[in-house]
């Protein structure tokens, strides 16, 4: 397999966790696709010739790079629209559930009333928490990769975690396993 057909099996394979990721974070769908995007340009551009084992790391770094950027973005636009308007446009999170063949009403709402939980407490997190929690608890990526990804040291990677997680269970409680 070539370079370019493994760039894009990796892409393809990496992106809708990655939409989701950005989708939390932004709150806004249409952000979300647009950081995704720009954040698989930019690794292609950068990282397209490095080792195919160091690419999830290094895809996950320059995808908080471009939300971290966006969040600059916005606060920056946030204060110029202050100045000039009282109004600010808030955007619906639209969260989907699956409906099963087997599932019942009543396990659809509760999985329904779960995600939205699931979803505000994860963006109620302050950003470096929000995504150690989702490289670590929905990625799979070990301490080291999160380092990487984030920028930051190993120790630093444990300590967000621990925080969000304990923050996550103490907002969630009732729907925490």
């Amino acid at each position: 397999m070539d370079k370019r057909r493994e760039l894009d099996a990796f892409l393809a394979e990496h992106e809708r966790r990655a939409y989701r990721m950005a989708h939390i974070s932004t709150g806004c769908k249409d952000e979300a696709l647009d950081v995704v995007q720009d954040a698989m340009i930019a690794f292609v551009q950068k990282y397209a010739d490095k080792d195919e084992a160091d690419w999830r790391p290094l895809f996950f770094r320059v995808l908080r790079s471009k939300i971290v950027d966006l969040h600059r973005r916005r606060k920056v636009r946030s204060a110029v629209m202050r100045f000039f308007t009282r109004d600010e446009e808030g955007k619906d999170i639209e969260l989907e559930v699956t409906a099963s063949p087997a599932g019942n009403p009543e396990q659809l709402l509760k999985a329904q009333s779960a995600l939205v939980a699931l979803e505000a407490a994860l963006q109620a997190l302050p950003v470096k928490q929000q995504q150690t929690v989702m490289l670590r608890a929905w990625e799979g990526l070990d301490t080291r990769d999160t380092a990487i990804a984030m920028g930051v040291s190993q120790g630093s990677v444990k300590t967000h975690y621990s925080r969000g997680m304990a923050k996550l269970k103490r907002v969630l409680g009732e729907y925490w396993p």
